[in-house]
C-alpha cells in the first residue's frame, strides 16, 4: 500500500531500484534501512547523501547499482529523506510509488509538500 492508501506503484526499472532490486520501494524485516520513499534525484539530494556517507553518485556493479543522477528515481531511506527535508535538500517525491510505511518516519504533509508535479 502507498502513502495515498492506495496500491503502491512502481519507482523505477531504470535504473532498477528497492530494496528487492524490484522497482518496488516496498520493504521487509530484513530492510533495516526502510528504503520505502521513492523520491526523485537532484544534484542537492545526492551531495547530501554523499556528504552523509551514503554515495548514492558512484556506481558499484557488484551491487548492480549503477550510480544516480538528477532526474533518476530511487527508493530511498525514510530516515535519510527526512534528514534531508531538514537540512532543506529533500528530493521530490512520487506519492504513488512510496510505501505506506514512510508514515512511521515522515508526516504525510512533509510528503505532500515534496510531492512531484
Amino acid at each position: 500500500m502507498n502513502v495515498l492508501g492506495g496500491e503502491l506503484e512502481l519507482c523505477s526499472v531504470d535504473p532498477v531500484t528497492g530494496y528487492f532490486r524490484d522497482g518496488n520501494c516496498h520493504t521487509a524485516g530484513s530492510d533495516l534501512g526502510f528504503h520505502v520513499v521513492c523520491a526523485v534525484m537532484t544534484e542537492e539530494f545526492l551531495q547530501f547523501s554523499v556528504a552523509a556517507g551514503n554515495d548514492l553518485v558512484t556506481p558499484q556493479p557488484q551491487w548492480m547499482f549503477p550510480g544516480l543522477r538528477p532526474g533518476d528515481r530511487w527508493c530511498v531511506v525514510a530516515l535519510r529523506w527526512q534528514e534531508a527535508h531538514e537540512a532543506g535538500v529533500a528530493p521530490p517525491v512520487i506519492l504513488e510509488a512510496t510505501h505506506a510505511s514512510a508514515l512511521e518516519f515522515v508526516s504525510m504533509a512533509d510528503l505532500e509538500a515534496h510531492a512531484a508535479r
